[in-house]
């Protein structure tokens, strides 16, 4: 399903004929449109620096543009920003966010803050066409893909929250943006391609790329392709050391196994000992988190610069797996790290909120079923 005909099948709607939204175009879109109204270049340039810099929604307060020009981009175009439906915060400072678009699609957004790095976790579906059996994004059917608008959107408004601007301060606390929340990036790829190099553009919302992680599923045909284009971060759920174990929680292994899937990951563009593939693995007891599990993975990534993130399963109504127990957890990670592998653990954050790995969920999908149950 990946490539043209899934993105044309899944569009996300277009900008009314009224108003056109700016954010979320390209520099070369954006200059385009600004040419076109019989504007020098340089303009573009300045309206970058605006939106995507200051953060500047309003083009009243564009100070170094001339009243006739903002009055002309008030009559034609808009900086939106998603409407925030509801605003959660976690005991542990885990904040999520859930976004309504201008169709009444919704998504949810999750900064989590630690001491050293502030994480933001982006979406880049309305809902998610894989079903992974752990998660709870995957029952929700997918109903289209993201705009570049509607992604890049999810970090200017998160910045707003968490009063960011201008993205040149030095005390962000959103340090690393991370494709992980709902949807399969690699499912989307030229949007969410177009909005992670507005997020990546010194000039702009300046997030280096070595910060940025994009997680997929395993799309084998689009992975180098995001490496050599837009030279992020890998994250790759695997979840599984053997294809019989993971036709049965991941049904995409059934189009791309794990030989293939593996190879791809050998030749990703930039890996190496200090640039290295995250594999994400959610601990599920009885099903993965055996040691003959442990010796079996670290075989299968024996020649791939790697580092093996452990999730405790995260519990969501409806599911029916259970989390590995902590001592199997810890044996799973002694293991690996024994093998030279490193392994930490990752910290269940927000799950007070349904904010954590694998429970996002729009909330107005969690209410229809609800109501249809």
């Amino acid at each position: 399903m990946a490539g043209t005909a899934h993105a044309e099948l899944f569009a996300p709607p277009s900008d009314s004929a009224e108003f056109k939204n700016l954010v979320g175009l390209s520099r070369e879109a954006l200059e385009a449109e600004i040419t076109a109204l019989g504007e020098p270049a340089f303009r573009a340039r300045q309206l970058w620096h605006w939106i995507y810099s200051k953060g500047i929604t309003d083009f009243a307060e564009m100070s170094s543009l001339s009243k006739a020009f903002r009055a002309r981009l008030a009559e034609s175009f808009v900086v939106r920003r998603p409407d925030v439906v509801q605003d959660l915060t976690s005991a542990d400072g885990t904040r999520k966010w859930l976004l309504r678009f201008a169709d009444g699609q919704e998504v949810e957004t999750v900064y989590i803050p630690e001491e050293d790095r502030g994480t933001l976790c982006v979406s880049s579906q309305v809902g998610c066409t894989l079903t992974c059996k752990f998660c709870h994004t995957g029952t929700q059917r997918l109903v289209r893909n993201l705009s570049p608008a509607e992604i890049i959107s999810q970090i200017m408004l998160a910045r707003d929250a968490l009063d960011e601007w201008p993205s040149t301060r030095l005390d962000r606390k959103i340090t690393n943006v991370v494709m992980m929340g709902m949807g399969e990036p690699l499912y989307n790829y030229d949007n969410v391609a177009t909005a992670l190099k507005i997020a990546m553009d010194g000039e702009g919302v300046a997030i280096s790329k070595r910060k940025i992680t994009l997680s997929t599923s395993g799309v084998v045909p689009e992975m180098e392709r995001c490496g050599r284009e837009l030279g992020v971060n890998l994250a790759v759920s695997l979840h599984a050391v053997d294809d019989e174990t993971r036709d049965k929680i991941m049904p995409i292994n059934k189009k791309y196994p794990l030989k293939e899937l593996l190879q791809t990951c050998r030749d990703y563009p930039g890996t190496n000992n200090a640039r290295r593939i995250t594999f994400e693995y959610v601990m599920l007891k009885g099903v993965n988190d055996s040691p003959e599990d442990a010796r079996a993975l670290i075989k299968l990534l024996k020649d791939i610069p790697a580092k093996v993130n452990l999730i405790p399963f995260n519990p969501w109504p409806g599911s029916f797996f259970e989390c590995s127990s902590n001592n199997a957890i810890h044996r799973f990670a002694k293991i690996l790290n024994d093998g030279q592998l490193s392994a930490p653990v990752r910290a269940t954050r927000g799950e007070d909120i349904l904010a954590a790995c694998g429970q996002l969920k729009s909330e107005s999908e969690r209410k229809r079923k609800s109501e249809r149950t």
